[in-house]
């Protein structure tokens, strides 16, 4: 965490009470969950499949400008809605209780490269139980970047913001990359694993799907529009990376949003995992569109403590947590999109850079809080 910890004013007994109170709300709306629910997601994904096919349809004639405007921007939405709102949150099981096995995270495939299983091992499993823990949480920095001013600096990191920016562009094909943990699997010893192997065939194939379906057969099917359909499906793939990109890096980077080191989360208590869900978390404000097209990640705090609660819900929920944070006397990181991304690059580019003060030297109380 940061020299000085904005959680020591808070005892054990305090953090453990905070967890009961979370764990209250959580129960609240799982108790509450019903059809208005299921009627939600069932409309969206409707939506979102009609959205595309008309898309696509229009694209079939994207020769001329106004069909290519109206079909690329019409596709680069159905793209997000499935990407965010759809399977992010299918794959997290916040709509199992259903029972529908067409709205399920054991049975749902995204428009995505990276292979649901995959994705679900490395975001639900690892990301989500280690939040913001150097060391154990991939999602932080990707492998590629700096994100802590106590993280030794190397001269690989003057160009982070040129990674990020690359990586924001491809974002699906970085996720595939993360999942797979490719950087350490590159060794020659590792790549002959067989389970890595099997892995790397997986997403081999989802990539061949992925591609034959956006660049070769929907191209193909418009005719003397193959080009400007191919540009405009790169430019939906495009649009869809970089918003997704955008809005992750806006619930776990900018200003205000703690890191852990390793030794932290030793012995941690289900009351010390939500404060550090509440701690390296952040939220967006802003219109219910914003919410919905951000697949309600904007509510990013929220969906750390309660991953598996219905995203429609999120909503409702902020408004009990946020007092929460009144009570406990604890920050709640916020803020309109364009701030967020502005306060998220800021540090990508501080942080490429070497320290140039000296590191300021914790408290004997803080270090005992961090060893707890």
């Amino acid at each position: 965490m940061t020299a000085i910890d904005p959680t020591a004013h808070l005892t054990a007994e305090q953090i453990e009470e905070l967890g009961r109170e979370l764990d209250a709300i959580r129960d609240e709306v799982i108790a509450d969950r019903g059809e208005k629910d299921a009627a939600y997601i069932r409309k969206v994904i409707s939506a979102q499949r009609k959205l595309e096919l008309v898309s696509r349809g229009v694209l079939l004639f994207s020769f001329f400008p106004p069909a290519w405007l109206i079909g690329t921007a019409g596709l680069s939405v159905a793209k997000i809605m499935d990407n965010m709102e759809i399977g992010h949150n299918v794959l997290h099981g916040q709509w199992d209780w259903m029972r529908d096995p067409k709205i399920h995270s054991t049975t749902w495939e995204w428009d995505h490269v990276s292979p649901s299983d995959q994705w679900k091992h490395s975001h639900n499993e690892l990301h989500h139980t280690y939040t913001n823990v150097i060391g154990k949480d991939n999602d932080l920095g990707y492998g590629i970047m700096r994100v802590d001013e106590d993280q030794k600096w190397h001269p690989f990191h003057l160009g982070q913001p040129l990674w990020n920016f690359l990586n924001a562009c491809f974002f699906e094909y970085g996720i595939a990359a993360y999942d797979l943990e490719l950087g350490k699997n590159l060794h020659k010893r590792r790549r002959k694993n067989p389970e890595f192997r099997a892995r790397a065939k997986a997403v081999g194939r989802k990539i061949r799907k992925q591609v034959l379906k956006d660049y070769v057969i929907h191209p193909l099917l418009s005719g003397p529009s193959f080009l400007t359909t191919l540009a405009a499906t790169f430019t939906a793939n495009l649009v869809r990376n970089i918003w997704t990109h955008s809005v992750i890096m806006c619930g776990h980077f900018p200003e205000g949003v703690q890191v852990f080191e390793r030794r932290s989360i030793r012995g941690e208590t289900r009351g010390q995992w939500y404060l550090r869900q509440m701690m390296g978390s952040a939220n967006i404000s802003g219109s219910k569109a914003m919410h919905f097209m951000t697949g309600n990640l904007s509510h990013q705090i929220e969906h750390h403590l309660f991953p598996d609660l219905p995203s429609n819900r999120y909503a409702e929920v902020a408004v009990k947590v946020r007092a929460l944070f009144e009570k406990y006397e604890l920050e709640y990181v916020t803020g309109p999109l364009p701030k967020q991304v502005f306060s998220a690059w800021h540090k990508v580019f501080r942080l490429a850079l070497p320290n140039k003060k000296p590191k300021v030297k914790r408290s004997d109380r803080e270090q005992e809080l961090i060893a707890a």
